[in-house]
Protein backbone atom coordinates (compact mmCIF):
# COMPACT_ATOMS: atom_id res chain seq x y z
CA UNK A 1 0.00 0.00 0.00
CA UNK A 2 0.99 3.67 -0.39
CA UNK A 3 1.47 5.29 3.04
CA UNK A 4 2.07 8.90 1.98
CA UNK A 5 -1.03 11.10 2.19
CA UNK A 6 -0.89 14.25 0.07
CA UNK A 7 -1.57 17.11 2.46
CA UNK A 8 -0.10 20.60 3.03
CA UNK A 9 0.25 20.04 6.81
CA UNK A 10 3.89 18.92 6.65
CA UNK A 11 4.90 21.93 4.58
CA UNK A 12 3.05 24.23 7.00
CA UNK A 13 4.73 22.68 10.04
CA UNK A 14 8.13 23.03 8.39
CA UNK A 15 7.39 26.71 7.80
CA UNK A 16 6.34 27.17 11.44
CA UNK A 17 9.62 25.70 12.65
CA UNK A 18 11.55 28.01 10.33
CA UNK A 19 9.59 30.99 11.69
CA UNK A 20 10.46 29.98 15.25
CA UNK A 21 14.14 29.62 14.34
CA UNK A 22 14.39 32.91 12.47
CA UNK A 23 12.38 34.92 15.01
CA UNK A 24 14.64 33.59 17.77
CA UNK A 25 17.85 34.27 15.84
CA UNK A 26 16.90 37.82 14.87
CA UNK A 27 15.58 38.85 18.28
CA UNK A 28 11.87 39.02 17.49
CA UNK A 29 11.09 36.88 20.54
CA UNK A 30 13.43 38.65 22.97
CA UNK A 31 10.61 39.99 25.17
CA UNK A 32 8.95 36.60 25.43
CA UNK A 33 12.29 34.88 26.02
CA UNK A 34 13.03 37.23 28.91
CA UNK A 35 9.56 36.85 30.45
CA UNK A 36 9.57 33.05 30.24
CA UNK A 37 13.30 32.74 31.06
CA UNK A 38 14.06 30.77 27.90
CA UNK A 39 17.76 31.56 27.58
CA UNK A 40 18.75 27.95 28.17
CA UNK A 41 16.58 26.92 25.21
CA UNK A 42 18.02 29.35 22.66
CA UNK A 43 20.23 26.70 21.04
CA UNK A 44 17.26 24.38 20.56
CA UNK A 45 14.99 27.16 19.36
CA UNK A 46 17.40 27.91 16.53
CA UNK A 47 19.32 24.70 15.72
CA UNK A 48 16.48 22.22 16.20
CA UNK A 49 13.89 24.55 14.71
CA UNK A 50 15.97 25.14 11.57
CA UNK A 51 16.71 21.44 11.16
CA UNK A 52 13.07 20.41 11.58
CA UNK A 53 11.95 23.30 9.39
CA UNK A 54 14.23 22.42 6.48
CA UNK A 55 13.25 18.75 6.64
CA UNK A 56 9.58 19.66 6.85
CA UNK A 57 9.71 22.01 3.88
CA UNK A 58 11.73 19.68 1.63
CA UNK A 59 9.71 16.54 2.40
CA UNK A 60 6.51 18.58 2.42
CA UNK A 61 7.14 19.77 -1.14
CA UNK A 62 7.86 16.17 -2.22
CA UNK A 63 4.70 15.11 -0.38
CA UNK A 64 2.54 17.54 -2.36
CA UNK A 65 4.19 17.44 -5.78
CA UNK A 66 5.85 14.02 -5.97
CA UNK A 67 4.53 10.77 -7.38
CA UNK A 68 4.08 8.20 -4.63
CA UNK A 69 4.18 4.48 -5.09
CA UNK A 70 4.54 1.50 -2.82
CA UNK A 71 8.06 0.92 -1.46
CA UNK A 72 10.56 1.67 1.27
CA UNK A 73 10.98 5.31 0.24
CA UNK A 74 7.25 5.90 0.51
CA UNK A 75 7.03 4.13 3.88
CA UNK A 76 9.90 5.93 5.59
CA UNK A 77 9.17 9.41 4.23
CA UNK A 78 5.52 9.03 5.17
CA UNK A 79 6.59 8.98 8.83
CA UNK A 80 8.09 12.49 8.66
CA UNK A 81 4.70 14.22 8.87
CA UNK A 82 3.73 12.36 12.04
CA UNK A 83 7.17 12.86 13.57
CA UNK A 84 7.05 16.62 13.00
CA UNK A 85 3.48 16.69 14.29
CA UNK A 86 4.68 15.19 17.59
CA UNK A 87 7.80 17.37 17.63
CA UNK A 88 5.85 20.58 17.08
CA UNK A 89 3.52 19.82 19.99
CA UNK A 90 6.35 18.62 22.24
CA UNK A 91 8.57 21.63 21.58
CA UNK A 92 5.66 24.06 21.93
CA UNK A 93 5.12 22.57 25.38
CA UNK A 94 8.83 22.63 26.23
CA UNK A 95 9.61 26.10 24.90
CA UNK A 96 6.42 27.99 25.73
CA UNK A 97 3.69 26.21 27.73
CA UNK A 98 5.77 24.63 30.53
CA UNK A 99 7.82 27.84 31.11
CA UNK A 100 4.55 29.84 31.24
CA UNK A 101 3.14 27.42 33.81
CA UNK A 102 6.35 27.85 35.86
CA UNK A 103 6.13 31.65 35.69
CA UNK A 104 2.47 31.71 36.73
CA UNK A 105 3.20 29.18 39.49
CA UNK A 106 6.00 31.33 40.89
CA UNK A 107 3.77 34.40 40.82
CA UNK A 108 1.39 32.52 43.13
CA UNK A 109 4.23 32.00 45.64
CA UNK A 110 5.58 28.86 47.35
CA UNK A 111 3.07 26.24 48.45
CA UNK A 112 5.40 23.74 50.20
CA UNK A 113 8.52 25.16 51.80
CA UNK A 114 10.34 26.84 48.95
CA UNK A 115 8.57 24.66 46.36
CA UNK A 116 6.08 26.09 43.91
CA UNK A 117 2.88 24.50 42.63
CA UNK A 118 4.44 23.30 39.38
CA UNK A 119 7.29 21.65 41.31
CA UNK A 120 4.99 19.88 43.75
CA UNK A 121 2.72 18.45 41.07
CA UNK A 122 5.49 17.85 38.54
CA UNK A 123 3.95 20.12 35.90
CA UNK A 124 7.02 20.02 33.68
CA UNK A 125 7.30 19.61 29.94
CA UNK A 126 7.24 15.80 30.20
CA UNK A 127 3.96 15.55 32.11
CA UNK A 128 2.38 18.37 30.12
CA UNK A 129 3.54 16.73 26.89
CA UNK A 130 1.86 13.45 27.82
CA UNK A 131 -1.33 15.34 28.70
CA UNK A 132 -1.16 17.23 25.39
CA UNK A 133 -0.85 13.94 23.53
CA UNK A 134 -3.82 12.45 25.38
CA UNK A 135 -5.94 15.53 24.66
CA UNK A 136 -4.92 15.47 21.02
CA UNK A 137 -5.95 11.88 20.40
CA UNK A 138 -9.14 12.00 22.48
CA UNK A 139 -10.47 15.46 21.56
CA UNK A 140 -9.08 16.22 18.09
CA UNK A 141 -8.00 12.75 16.89
CA UNK A 142 -4.75 11.96 15.06
CA UNK A 143 -4.92 13.17 11.43
CA UNK A 144 -4.66 10.43 8.83
CA UNK A 145 -1.53 12.00 7.32
CA UNK A 146 0.24 11.79 10.72
CA UNK A 147 -0.88 8.35 11.78
CA UNK A 148 2.10 6.39 10.44
CA UNK A 149 4.70 8.71 11.96
CA UNK A 150 3.17 8.77 15.45
CA UNK A 151 4.46 5.25 15.98
CA UNK A 152 8.02 6.63 15.82
CA UNK A 153 7.58 7.92 19.38
CA UNK A 154 8.62 4.54 20.75
CA UNK A 155 11.90 4.76 18.82
CA UNK A 156 12.54 8.11 20.50
CA UNK A 157 11.99 6.59 23.93
CA UNK A 158 14.27 3.64 23.22
CA UNK A 159 17.06 5.90 21.97
CA UNK A 160 16.67 8.10 25.05
CA UNK A 161 17.08 5.08 27.33
CA UNK A 162 20.27 4.09 25.51
CA UNK A 163 21.76 7.53 26.09
CA UNK A 164 20.77 7.43 29.76
CA UNK A 165 23.60 4.96 30.23
CA UNK A 166 26.13 7.74 29.65
CA UNK A 167 25.10 9.56 32.84
CA UNK A 168 26.32 6.86 35.21
CA UNK A 169 29.61 5.12 35.94
CA UNK A 170 30.84 2.23 38.04
CA UNK A 171 33.03 4.69 39.94
CA UNK A 172 29.86 6.11 41.49
CA UNK A 173 28.93 2.71 42.85
CA UNK A 174 32.23 2.51 44.73
CA UNK A 175 31.38 5.71 46.59
CA UNK A 176 27.80 4.74 47.36
CA UNK A 177 28.67 2.32 50.13
CA UNK A 178 27.38 -1.12 50.93
CA UNK A 179 24.36 0.22 52.79
CA UNK A 180 22.73 1.84 49.77
CA UNK A 181 23.44 -1.17 47.55
CA UNK A 182 22.03 -3.67 50.06
CA UNK A 183 19.02 -1.57 51.06
CA UNK A 184 18.09 -0.56 47.52
CA UNK A 185 18.79 -4.05 46.18
CA UNK A 186 16.49 -5.66 48.74
CA UNK A 187 13.61 -3.25 48.15
CA UNK A 188 13.99 -3.06 44.38
CA UNK A 189 13.97 -6.84 43.99
CA UNK A 190 11.30 -7.21 46.66
CA UNK A 191 9.03 -4.60 45.07
CA UNK A 192 9.34 -6.14 41.62
CA UNK A 193 8.61 -9.61 42.98
CA UNK A 194 5.65 -8.39 45.03
CA UNK A 195 4.07 -6.60 42.06
CA UNK A 196 4.45 -9.70 39.89
CA UNK A 197 2.89 -11.87 42.62
CA UNK A 198 -0.04 -9.50 43.19
CA UNK A 199 -0.56 -9.16 39.44
CA UNK A 200 -0.92 -12.90 39.15
CA UNK A 201 -3.29 -12.99 42.11
CA UNK A 202 -5.40 -10.14 40.70
CA UNK A 203 -5.39 -11.79 37.26
CA UNK A 204 -4.12 -8.80 35.29
CA UNK A 205 -2.16 -9.34 32.02
CA UNK A 206 1.51 -10.26 32.30
CA UNK A 207 2.42 -7.21 30.21
CA UNK A 208 0.68 -4.92 32.70
CA UNK A 209 2.24 -6.65 35.70
CA UNK A 210 5.69 -6.58 34.15
CA UNK A 211 5.78 -2.88 33.28
CA UNK A 212 4.17 -1.93 36.62
CA UNK A 213 6.76 -3.96 38.53
CA UNK A 214 9.62 -2.10 36.82
CA UNK A 215 8.06 1.30 37.40
CA UNK A 216 7.22 0.66 41.05
CA UNK A 217 10.42 -1.21 41.80
CA UNK A 218 13.20 0.72 40.09
CA UNK A 219 13.12 4.34 39.00
CA UNK A 220 9.71 5.38 37.81
CA UNK A 221 9.21 6.54 34.23
CA UNK A 222 12.67 5.54 32.94
CA UNK A 223 12.25 1.96 34.16
CA UNK A 224 8.71 1.86 32.78
CA UNK A 225 9.97 2.92 29.36
CA UNK A 226 12.89 0.46 29.48
CA UNK A 227 10.75 -2.52 30.50
CA UNK A 228 7.75 -1.88 28.24
CA UNK A 229 9.14 -3.52 25.06
CA UNK A 230 10.48 -6.50 27.03
CA UNK A 231 6.98 -7.41 28.28
CA UNK A 232 5.21 -6.07 25.17
CA UNK A 233 3.27 -3.53 27.22
CA UNK A 234 0.47 -1.60 25.54
CA UNK A 235 0.29 2.19 25.58
CA UNK A 236 -2.56 2.19 28.09
CA UNK A 237 -0.53 -0.06 30.41
CA UNK A 238 2.42 2.32 30.25
CA UNK A 239 0.04 5.22 30.92
CA UNK A 240 -1.43 3.50 33.98
CA UNK A 241 2.04 2.80 35.33
CA UNK A 242 3.18 6.41 34.84
CA UNK A 243 -0.06 7.68 36.39
CA UNK A 244 0.39 5.44 39.43
CA UNK A 245 3.99 6.61 39.86
CA UNK A 246 3.07 10.29 39.61
CA UNK A 247 0.12 9.99 42.02
CA UNK A 248 2.17 8.04 44.53
CA UNK A 249 5.14 10.41 44.25
CA UNK A 250 3.09 13.57 44.84
CA UNK A 251 1.57 12.02 47.97
CA UNK A 252 5.00 11.02 49.24
CA UNK A 253 6.36 14.53 48.77
CA UNK A 254 3.78 15.77 51.25
CA UNK A 255 3.78 12.85 53.69
CA UNK A 256 7.45 11.89 53.95
CA UNK A 257 8.70 15.24 55.38
CA UNK A 258 5.87 15.36 57.93
CA UNK A 259 6.51 11.80 59.11
CA UNK A 260 10.25 12.44 59.17
CA UNK A 261 9.83 15.48 61.40
CA UNK A 262 7.47 13.62 63.74
CA UNK A 263 9.97 10.77 64.12
CA UNK A 264 12.96 13.10 64.38
CA UNK A 265 14.90 11.41 61.60
CA UNK A 266 18.44 12.59 60.93
CA UNK A 267 19.58 13.83 57.55
CA UNK A 268 21.10 10.50 56.55
CA UNK A 269 18.09 8.54 57.78
CA UNK A 270 15.56 10.67 55.95
CA UNK A 271 17.69 10.85 52.79
CA UNK A 272 18.00 7.06 52.73
CA UNK A 273 14.25 6.69 53.26
CA UNK A 274 13.28 9.19 50.54
CA UNK A 275 15.76 7.71 48.08
CA UNK A 276 14.39 4.22 48.72
CA UNK A 277 10.67 4.84 49.10
CA UNK A 278 9.98 7.52 46.45
CA UNK A 279 10.25 6.61 42.79
CA UNK A 280 10.64 9.73 40.68
CA UNK A 281 13.99 11.56 40.91
CA UNK A 282 12.43 15.02 40.98
CA UNK A 283 10.06 13.95 43.76
CA UNK A 284 12.96 12.47 45.74
CA UNK A 285 14.74 15.81 45.55
CA UNK A 286 11.55 17.69 46.42
CA UNK A 287 10.94 15.65 49.57
CA UNK A 288 14.59 15.95 50.66
CA UNK A 289 14.61 19.73 50.23
CA UNK A 290 11.24 20.06 51.93
CA UNK A 291 12.69 18.17 54.91
CA UNK A 292 15.89 20.23 55.06
CA UNK A 293 15.40 23.54 53.25
CA UNK A 294 18.50 25.10 54.86
CA UNK A 295 21.09 22.63 53.56
CA UNK A 296 21.83 19.84 51.11
CA UNK A 297 23.02 17.07 53.42
CA UNK A 298 19.69 15.26 53.14
CA UNK A 299 19.53 15.81 49.40
CA UNK A 300 23.02 14.36 48.92
CA UNK A 301 22.08 11.11 50.66
CA UNK A 302 18.72 10.87 48.90
CA UNK A 303 20.34 11.25 45.49
CA UNK A 304 22.97 8.62 46.31
CA UNK A 305 20.20 6.12 46.99
CA UNK A 306 18.28 7.29 43.95
CA UNK A 307 21.28 6.70 41.68
CA UNK A 308 21.81 3.26 43.21
CA UNK A 309 18.25 2.34 42.30
CA UNK A 310 18.82 3.39 38.69
CA UNK A 311 21.89 1.16 38.51
CA UNK A 312 19.63 -1.85 39.08
CA UNK A 313 17.67 -1.15 35.89
CA UNK A 314 19.55 -3.57 33.57
CA UNK A 315 19.22 -6.39 36.13
CA UNK A 316 15.47 -5.87 36.47
CA UNK A 317 14.92 -5.69 32.73
CA UNK A 318 16.82 -8.97 32.29
CA UNK A 319 14.74 -10.54 35.05
CA UNK A 320 11.51 -9.37 33.39
CA UNK A 321 12.66 -10.66 30.00
CA UNK A 322 13.14 -14.14 31.47
CA UNK A 323 9.95 -13.96 33.54
CA UNK A 324 7.80 -12.84 30.63
CA UNK A 325 8.99 -15.58 28.31
CA UNK A 326 8.38 -18.21 30.99
CA UNK A 327 4.95 -16.81 31.86
CA UNK A 328 3.77 -16.52 28.29
CA UNK A 329 5.09 -19.82 27.03
CA UNK A 330 4.15 -21.98 30.00
CA UNK A 331 6.44 -23.94 32.27
CA UNK A 332 8.90 -25.06 29.61
CA UNK A 333 12.58 -24.72 30.39
CA UNK A 334 14.05 -21.50 29.05
CA UNK A 335 17.71 -21.04 28.20
CA UNK A 336 18.98 -17.83 29.77
CA UNK A 337 21.53 -17.35 27.00
CA UNK A 338 18.92 -17.85 24.31
CA UNK A 339 16.54 -15.37 25.95
CA UNK A 340 19.28 -12.76 26.26
CA UNK A 341 20.24 -13.27 22.64
CA UNK A 342 16.77 -13.52 21.09
CA UNK A 343 14.41 -11.69 23.45
CA UNK A 344 16.49 -9.03 25.15
CA UNK A 345 15.78 -5.68 23.42
CA UNK A 346 18.69 -4.07 21.66
CA UNK A 347 18.04 -0.66 23.19
CA UNK A 348 18.63 -2.10 26.68
CA UNK A 349 21.80 -3.74 25.39
CA UNK A 350 22.69 -0.26 24.18
CA UNK A 351 22.01 1.16 27.65
CA UNK A 352 24.33 -1.42 29.23
CA UNK A 353 27.00 -0.73 26.60
CA UNK A 354 26.83 3.03 27.15
CA UNK A 355 26.90 2.45 30.91
CA UNK A 356 30.04 0.32 30.53
CA UNK A 357 31.70 2.87 28.26
CA UNK A 358 30.85 5.65 30.70
CA UNK A 359 32.67 3.76 33.43
CA UNK A 360 35.89 3.88 31.39
CA UNK A 361 35.89 7.67 31.34
CA UNK A 362 35.34 7.94 27.59
CA UNK A 363 32.54 10.50 28.01
CA UNK A 364 33.66 12.12 31.27
CA UNK A 365 36.25 11.38 33.99
CA UNK A 366 35.54 7.98 35.49
CA UNK A 367 34.73 9.51 38.90
CA UNK A 368 32.08 11.82 37.52
CA UNK A 369 28.63 12.18 39.04
CA UNK A 370 26.06 12.23 36.21
CA UNK A 371 28.61 13.85 33.96
CA UNK A 372 29.85 16.46 36.44
CA UNK A 373 33.31 16.27 37.93
CA UNK A 374 35.29 18.33 40.46
CA UNK A 375 38.42 20.13 39.29
CA UNK A 376 39.83 23.16 41.11
CA UNK A 377 42.71 23.64 38.68
CA UNK A 378 41.12 26.83 37.39
CA UNK A 379 42.43 29.94 35.67
CA UNK A 380 43.21 33.21 37.42
CA UNK A 381 40.13 34.89 36.03
CA UNK A 382 37.89 32.35 37.79
CA UNK A 383 39.48 32.88 41.21
CA UNK A 384 37.65 35.05 43.72
CA UNK A 385 38.37 38.77 43.41
CA UNK A 386 39.77 40.73 46.39
CA UNK A 387 36.47 42.52 46.99
CA UNK A 388 34.64 39.17 46.96
CA UNK A 389 37.08 37.74 49.50
CA UNK A 390 36.60 40.82 51.69
CA UNK A 391 32.81 40.49 51.61
CA UNK A 392 32.91 36.81 52.58
CA UNK A 393 35.38 37.51 55.39
CA UNK A 394 33.19 40.34 56.67
CA UNK A 395 30.16 38.02 56.86
CA UNK A 396 31.99 34.97 58.22
CA UNK A 397 30.90 35.88 61.74
CA UNK A 398 27.34 34.86 60.83
CA UNK A 399 28.45 31.25 60.29
CA UNK A 400 28.16 29.15 63.45
CA UNK A 401 28.78 25.61 62.25
CA UNK A 402 32.45 24.67 62.49
CA UNK A 403 32.62 22.75 59.18
CA UNK A 404 31.03 25.62 57.28
CA UNK A 405 33.29 28.21 58.91
CA UNK A 406 36.42 26.21 58.15
CA UNK A 407 35.37 25.59 54.52
CA UNK A 408 34.69 29.32 54.13
CA UNK A 409 38.14 30.15 55.54
CA UNK A 410 39.83 27.79 53.07
CA UNK A 411 37.84 29.35 50.25
CA UNK A 412 38.82 32.92 51.12
CA UNK A 413 42.42 31.91 51.83
CA UNK A 414 42.90 30.18 48.46
CA UNK A 415 40.30 32.14 46.45
CA UNK A 416 38.81 28.88 45.21
CA UNK A 417 37.02 25.79 46.53
CA UNK A 418 39.69 23.35 47.68
CA UNK A 419 37.91 19.97 47.81
CA UNK A 420 34.74 18.08 46.98
CA UNK A 421 33.83 18.05 50.68
CA UNK A 422 34.27 21.82 50.94
CA UNK A 423 32.13 22.26 47.86
CA UNK A 424 29.29 20.27 49.44
CA UNK A 425 29.53 22.15 52.73
CA UNK A 426 29.50 25.54 51.01
CA UNK A 427 26.48 24.55 48.93
CA UNK A 428 24.73 23.75 52.20
CA UNK A 429 25.70 27.17 53.50
CA UNK A 430 24.11 28.79 50.45
CA UNK A 431 20.87 26.85 50.91
CA UNK A 432 20.79 27.79 54.60
CA UNK A 433 20.49 31.48 53.53
CA UNK A 434 22.61 32.67 56.43
CA UNK A 435 24.69 35.07 54.37
CA UNK A 436 23.52 37.97 52.22
CA UNK A 437 22.36 37.50 48.64
CA UNK A 438 25.62 39.03 47.43
CA UNK A 439 27.71 36.59 49.47
CA UNK A 440 25.60 33.62 48.35
CA UNK A 441 26.05 34.70 44.74
CA UNK A 442 29.83 34.64 45.25
CA UNK A 443 29.64 31.13 46.73
CA UNK A 444 27.53 29.93 43.79
CA UNK A 445 30.10 31.35 41.40
CA UNK A 446 32.89 29.56 43.25
CA UNK A 447 30.96 26.31 42.98
CA UNK A 448 30.40 26.73 39.25
CA UNK A 449 34.10 27.45 38.73
CA UNK A 450 35.19 24.04 40.05
CA UNK A 451 32.25 21.87 38.94
CA UNK A 452 32.43 21.00 35.29
CA UNK A 453 30.18 19.05 32.97
CA UNK A 454 31.89 17.08 30.23
CA UNK A 455 31.09 18.43 26.76
CA UNK A 456 29.94 15.02 25.53
CA UNK A 457 27.66 14.60 28.55
CA UNK A 458 26.09 18.00 27.83
CA UNK A 459 25.20 16.82 24.35
CA UNK A 460 23.90 13.47 25.58
CA UNK A 461 21.79 15.17 28.24
CA UNK A 462 20.30 17.54 25.68
CA UNK A 463 19.45 14.70 23.32
CA UNK A 464 17.98 12.63 26.15
CA UNK A 465 15.75 15.53 27.09
CA UNK A 466 14.55 16.06 23.54
CA UNK A 467 14.04 12.36 22.85
CA UNK A 468 11.95 11.88 25.99
CA UNK A 469 9.92 15.01 25.23
CA UNK A 470 9.26 13.67 21.73
CA UNK A 471 8.65 10.07 22.78
CA UNK A 472 6.35 10.73 25.71
CA UNK A 473 4.24 13.24 23.80
CA UNK A 474 3.82 10.64 21.08
CA UNK A 475 3.03 8.04 23.70
CA UNK A 476 0.21 10.23 24.97
CA UNK A 477 -1.21 10.24 21.44
CA UNK A 478 -1.61 6.46 21.66
CA UNK A 479 -3.71 6.57 24.83
CA UNK A 480 -7.47 6.74 24.44
CA UNK A 481 -10.01 7.21 27.20
CA UNK A 482 -11.86 4.16 25.98
CA UNK A 483 -8.77 2.01 26.51
CA UNK A 484 -8.17 3.44 29.98
CA UNK A 485 -11.76 2.71 31.02
CA UNK A 486 -11.39 -0.85 29.79
CA UNK A 487 -8.21 -1.36 31.82
CA UNK A 488 -9.90 -0.86 35.20
CA UNK A 489 -8.29 0.30 38.44
CA UNK A 490 -6.18 -2.76 39.26
CA UNK A 491 -2.78 -1.14 38.51
CA UNK A 492 -3.50 1.69 40.93
CA UNK A 493 -4.54 -0.76 43.65
CA UNK A 494 -1.43 -2.92 43.20
CA UNK A 495 0.84 0.11 42.97
CA UNK A 496 -0.66 1.57 46.14
CA UNK A 497 -0.20 -1.66 48.08
CA UNK A 498 3.40 -2.17 46.95
CA UNK A 499 4.31 1.51 47.36
CA UNK A 500 2.91 1.61 50.89
CA UNK A 501 4.63 -1.64 51.85
CA UNK A 502 7.98 -0.40 50.53
CA UNK A 503 7.67 2.96 52.30
CA UNK A 504 6.70 1.43 55.66
CA UNK A 505 9.18 -1.46 55.61
CA UNK A 506 12.10 0.69 54.42
CA UNK A 507 11.33 3.18 57.20
CA UNK A 508 11.44 0.40 59.79
CA UNK A 509 14.76 -0.90 58.43
CA UNK A 510 16.26 2.59 58.47
CA UNK A 511 15.06 3.27 62.02
CA UNK A 512 16.63 0.00 63.18
CA UNK A 513 19.90 -0.06 61.27
CA UNK A 514 20.78 3.36 59.82
CA UNK A 515 22.53 5.92 61.99
CA UNK A 516 23.98 9.32 61.20
CA UNK A 517 27.10 7.74 59.75
CA UNK A 518 27.28 5.28 56.86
Amino acid sequence: MVYTKKHPALLIMGALFLIIGMSTQFGLQDGLITYLNLKSYLGEMTGLAYTAGIIGVLVGVWNLLGTHKEGNLDYYLSTVAGALFILLIAMSIRWYVAPLVAVLSKEMGPVMGDKYLHDVFGLNYVVLGILAGIITVNVFRIPEWADNGVRLSRLGLKTGVILLGTLYSLAELVHLGRLSVVLIGFFVLGSVGLVLWLSRRRRIPNSMGGVLSAGMGVCGVSATVAAAPVVQAKSVEIAYTIGTILLWGVGCMFLFPVIGQLLGLGHIQFGAWAGTGILNSAQVAGAALAYQPDGIETLKVAEIFNITRVLFLPIIVLWLALWYVRSEEGAQTVSVGRVVFEKFPMFVVGFILMFALSSTGIFAPANHYQGKYFDNNITEEKLLKPDQVSLLQAESGKVQRVDRREALQRLTGNRKVMSIDDDAVLRGLVNAKILSKEANAILKGAHQAVRHTAAKIKKFRQWITLLFAFGLTGLGMQITMASIRQAGGQPLVIGGVVGTAKAVLSLLVILLFVRETI
